[in-house]
């Protein structure tokens, strides 16, 4: 018998040392690939960063911080200026938002709280596939679609009444096009959808059934607990998502190129056409001949875009930091 246990102990005293050996090799080179990882990444960032910004200098260095200012976008008389740009992709990313959020709440909220379990999940496939429809077709659909019906049945109801206002009336101004401003912003609102949506929905899942059984114990109705329990308990992921379909929605290029008129001067009119940074960029690059003034003025429009987007990460996380303190 104790012969017996001896040989057991010693048949499995040799797995155990041949994985103690393995795992002195295995681990160093584990942790060498999860190193090497994490520094390509900041490698290939720096790398983009270092090729915006180095083909970009020469229109800096030419035009200098006025390149930032300046309306102008003259490629005859090669004067160039990127206000244009930032506002038409300030303006529409923040529409887009602005109609985003709302719909994602109720979304989220339908799914959470409301919808029943033979509904739910069709729903949410629905919400999801929005993701996984390419740019272009968002593009063709709002070219075909939305802007006819913008312009036959939005827009001239909406100049008729407001158009006239001493102030809100520069919102409403212009004739009625159908693209511009207010179409690329509810196209890209229709874009971000899906992903602010699933992180509401994924966070509104994470609150403790406890919480909101509490609630509803001592009286209070489904939106009291969504407004008071729900909500609160996940705002710093919602903000996160909110941040997550703001940044989704500055970089935009395809869609938006079809339906915001594409025009390089700037309006405060909702229904006036506009131009993004990566409009722009889409629209001209094949025509900027290497070496011209054109492409790096175009560049330096790409490290712009970076520039705003890094600004709106930083925004996000100190907001969730502001949020967890």
């Amino acid at each position: 018998m104790d012969a017996t246990v001896d040989g057991m102990r010693s048949g499995s005293a040799e797995p155990i040392s041949k994985a103690k050996g393995t795992g002195r090799i295995a681990d160093p080179i584990f942790v060498t690939l999860l190193w090497a990882s994490g520094i390509f990444v900041l490698i290939l960032l720096g790398l983009i960063i270092a090729e915006l910004f180095k083909g970009g200098l020469p229109a800096l260095q030419h035009f200098g911080l006025d390149f930032i200012w300046s309306s102008a976008w003259n490629p005859v008389t090669e004067n160039f200026g990127a206000l244009v740009m930032i506002y038409g992709t300030l303006f529409s990313a923040i529409i887009a938002v602005i109609v985003a959020l709302p719909l994602s709440f109720g979304i989220a909220f339908f799914l959470t709280e409301i919808a029943p379990q033979p509904l739910k999940r069709p729903v949410g496939v629905a919400v999801q596939l929005l993701a996984a429809v390419p740019s272009i077709i968002y593009g063709m659909w709002g070219f075909f679609v939305v802007v006819p019906l913008i312009a036959a049945y939005v827009q001239p109801p909406l100049i008729d009444l407001f158009g006239d206002l001493p102030v809100i009336g520069a919102l409403f101004a212009g004739p009625p096009l159908g693209s511009g401003m207010l179409t690329a912003g509810l196209i890209l609102a229709v874009m971000i959808l899906p992903f602010i949506t699933a992180m509401f929905v994924e966070t509104l899942e994470s609150v403790p059934p406890m919480l909101k059984e509490s609630a509803y114990g001592i009286g209070a109705t489904t939106y009291e607990v969504y407004k008071n329990v729900s909500v609160p308990y996940g705002k710093t992921a919602m903000v996160g998502a909110i941040m997550l379909g703001l940044g989704r929605a500055l970089g935009e290029t395809m869609a938006v190129t079809f339906v915001i008129g594409n025009a390089t001067r700037l309006s405060a009119s909702l229904f006036a056409p506009g131009a993004t940074i990566a409009s722009t960029i889409a629209n001209e690059f094949p025509e900027a001949p290497i070496g011209s003034l054109k492409l790096t003025s175009l560049l330096q429009l790409g490290f712009i875009l970076f520039v705003i987007s890094f600004i709106v990460l930083a925004l996000s996380r100190a907001l969730v930091r502001s949020r967890l303190d």
